[in-house]
């Protein structure tokens, strides 16, 4: 059975994305209240694998999950990208003209605006959590109360959904990484093609830097599909860089880690897997 720590509670989006990146195996969803918990659930147990959301369609980058990442050291064993699809839910019996508040996780509220729109006079109440939202709606019997959250979430805690696909932007898309130890990564990924990576760097503060890496992955044939800066906390107006790449040649993609060792000052390969399938809308 394969031990999967998530951020949220069970229905969470987390525990959808790992259940489908796992399909056909038997899945232990080990809930936690913030990302920083994943890895410590990690930490007292070396075989529990963990899945963090690094990036959204409409939110963008989770930025504190590429530095939880570095700072662990753990490996990336592979990415799900999930479609983001909400509904509305409340306690059976209630009806949308009933409802007079509303809560769920800041990010999903923000992707249900126009919905909310539609509901004036509704109190929109900010949540740690999709799912832990639906919970505390069942859990403390909240009439006149519903929440936005997955449609899973809302059977696992027998509400009543009133409306469906109430995302403002049906290319709402999250990318899930899976990641863990050594051991967990190589089970994981027994037998797939390796095919993209996630790497963070550092550069000499000098004129041109980024662009001399950037021309030498160019030279190899490696296509970068995102970029993304952070700051290097006490070394003011320098960065580091996470970068993701696609590519079709392993060996090429190796090579081009060397080549760029005289240009850098420091190299951490976060992970190596195979790249995520985009569902259709």
């Amino acid at each position: 059975m394969k031990r999967v720590a998530i951020q949220g509670g069970l229905g969470a989006y987390h525990g959808i994305a790992a259940e489908n990146f796992f399909a056909g195996e038997d899945v232990d969803i080990i809930p936690c209240v913030t990302f920083r918990d994943i890895f410590s659930a990690i930490k007292k147990d070396s075989n529990i694998i963990g899945i963090m959301a690094i990036e959204n369609t409409i939110a963008g980058s989770l930025l504190q999950n590429y530095e939880l990442l570095k700072e662990h050291k753990l490996h990336i064993a592979g990415e799900y990208k999930l479609r983001i699809s909400h509904c509305f839910a409340a306690l059976p019996g209630q009806t949308i003209h009933e409802i007079k508040e509303v809560q769920s996780h800041p990010i999903a509220l923000m992707q249900c605006g126009n919905f909310l729109e539609t509901l004036p006079g509704v109190k929109v109440v900010e949540h740690e959590d999709t799912a832990l939202a639906a919970r505390d709606i069942q859990n403390k019997n909240l009439i006149g109360n519903a929440a936005i959250c997955s449609e899973r979430a809302a059977e696992i805690y027998g509400l009543n959904i009133l409306a469906k696909g109430i995302e403002t932007n049906k290319h709402n898309f999250t990318r899930f990484l899976i990641f863990g130890n050594d051991w967990a990564v190589e089970d994981i990924q027994k037998d797939e093609v390796i095919n993209k990576a996630s790497i963070v760097f550092t550069l000499p503060h000098a004129e041109g830097s980024l662009a001399k890496v950037l021309s030498v992955f160019s030279f190899y044939g490696i296509n970068l599909t995102k970029i993304q800066s952070l700051p290097i906390i006490g070394r003011e107006w320098e960065y580091q860089f996470y970068v993701d790449f696609k590519f079709d040649d392993l060996e090429r993609y190796k090579q081009s880690l060397v080549a760029i060792k005289p240009l850098i000052n420091e190299l951490r390969t976060l992970g190596e897997y195979p790249e995520g399938i985009t569902p259709e809308v």
